[in-house]
């Protein structure tokens, strides 16, 4: 865990530019540095219900006081010291714009880019820096080298950005798409590896797979999916874009060859910030999305060809990274378990309740789904937000019907207790 001192030295890249954040010098920021230099005297399992340091962390953050946000699996909001380094290095660059930007804050690139490998455990040569999932994940779909007759294996509970894309390669270029249906929540990877499994033939060369199912927060068994693709030769997308920051893995551990990450989600960085994972003998031959003066060159940087971009959006990712790190790894992904815990054990023996998420950490993290008998999922998110200011938002794809719940790590526990009393009160009218 990192120490004050080490902290505050983190928020010093880019030294010249980058002063004290102000929100560090004000009350609730010395606060929050002494909460950090007392919760790493406990331990993982004690600091996850010290709910004086997890008040000192919302107090990081400028979430409403007057609506309870349970829609983190959408976008997460920044920490204040993102929101601060963004505004700074926008000023900046509107002082001398082709400067600023393009001579000083470029320069950041090559640091943020051995920061974010650091914590994905891969090396900086496979990592490109872009703007979403969706963008570093349509690089892929769009730049694999494949032709007519040749198989992708994909799931019906997929991300729509991502199905949409594989439909518009398989109407220009005649690929085949092959669909799985699977059914969760599920605490039986047996069943999801062979899921996947049996759809693989002679003829397939990707196969998709989204590690945590945005809808209803299942998180896959990517790495043993991944074992039975390549004994075959076949290539392994992962959808990232709910996992990364949000628990403990590093992509290497998920024997997978190309990779895509929304960075505003669980990371707390800036919106519009995202990366690309691409394993460094795939690099080559994969076009990029926006042409590189070298369509086959084997340096991951082609992948960035984005023009103007917003440099403060970019460099703000530093801040986030060290947010995140102040916090430690593993202890959010156990305080992001135990909330999501914390609501569903108390309301999973309802009458006419159903909980439709794992509670076991190895199938499920922060995002949560409840379903009430009779009541659609556009009913029961209209009736928190009416009744208590409950923001969520209701789910119907496929076959997964229900609220999709998910806190984060600024969530109190009194929050969650108002979820509770909202579940059981409708429970009662079902």
């Amino acid at each position: 865990m990192s120490t004050r001192r080490s902290f505050l030295q983190k928020f010093s890249t880019l030294a010249a530019l980058s002063a004290t954040p102000p929100f560090l010098s004000s009350i609730e920021g010395k606060s929050f540095l002494r909460g950090i230099d007392r919760i790493n005297g406990l331990s993982i399992e004690e600091s996850i219900q010290d709910e004086t340091f997890w008040y000192q962390v919302r107090q990081a953050y400028t979430v409403s006081s007057s609506m309870i946000n349970f829609n983190n699996g959408g976008v997460c909001p920044q920490p204040k010291v993102v929101q601060e380094a963004v505004e700074r290095y926008n000023r900046l660059s509107n002082e001398t714009p082709t400067y600023y930007m393009w001579r000083i804050l470029d320069e950041g690139r090559e640091p943020l880019r051995r920061k974010l490998a650091d914590l994905a455990g891969c090396s900086a040569d496979e990592i490109a820096i872009n703007r979403n999932s969706s963008e570093a994940l349509e690089t892929i779909i769009f730049g694999l080298r494949l032709q007519a007759g040749d198989e992708v294996v994909l799931s019906k509970q997929d991300y729509p950005n991502m199905i949409n894309a594989w439909k518009q390669r398989e109407k220009r270029d005649g690929i085949v798409l092959k669909w799985i249906n699977l059914e969760f929540p599920s605490e039986d990877k047996n069943y999801i590896v062979k899921t996947f499994a049996d759809a693989f033939t002679a003829k397939t060369k990707v196969v998709q797979i989204t590690h945590l199912i945005n809808w209803i927060g299942q998180i896959l068994p990517v790495k043993e999916i991944a074992r039975e693709a390549h004994k075959r030769g076949i290539e392994v997308l992962v959808d990232g874009a709910h996992t990364f920051a949000h628990f403990q893995y590093t992509i290497p551990e998920l024997d997978c060859d190309y990779y895509g990450t929304s960075l505003h989600k669980w990371l707390c960085a800036p919106f519009g910030s995202g990366m690309l994972y691409v394993r460094k003998e795939k690099i080559k031959n994969l076009y990029p999305l926006l042409a590189a003066p070298d369509a086959e060159s084997e340096d991951i940087r082609k992948f960035e060809n984005l023009g103007t971009r917003s440099f403060a959006i970019e460099q703000g990712i530093n801040q986030a990274i060290d947010f995140h790190d102040m916090i430690g790894g593993e202890r959010k992904e156990k305080r992001l378990h135990y909330l999501k815990n914390y609501w569903a054990e108390k309301v999973q023996s309802l009458p006419k309740v159903q909980v439709k998420t794992s509670l076991k950490l190895e199938y499920g993290c922060a995002i949560g789904m409840v379903a009430i008998d009779g009541k659609k999922p556009g009913e029961v998110a209209d009736y928190f937000y009416r009744n208590f200011k409950i923001h969520s938002v209701p789910i119907e794809w496929e076959n997964i019907k229900g609220v999709r719940l998910t806190p984060n790590v600024y969530t109190t526990i009194k929050e969650v207790e108002t979820l509770v009393t909202a579940i059981q009160q409708l429970s009662k009218q079902a």
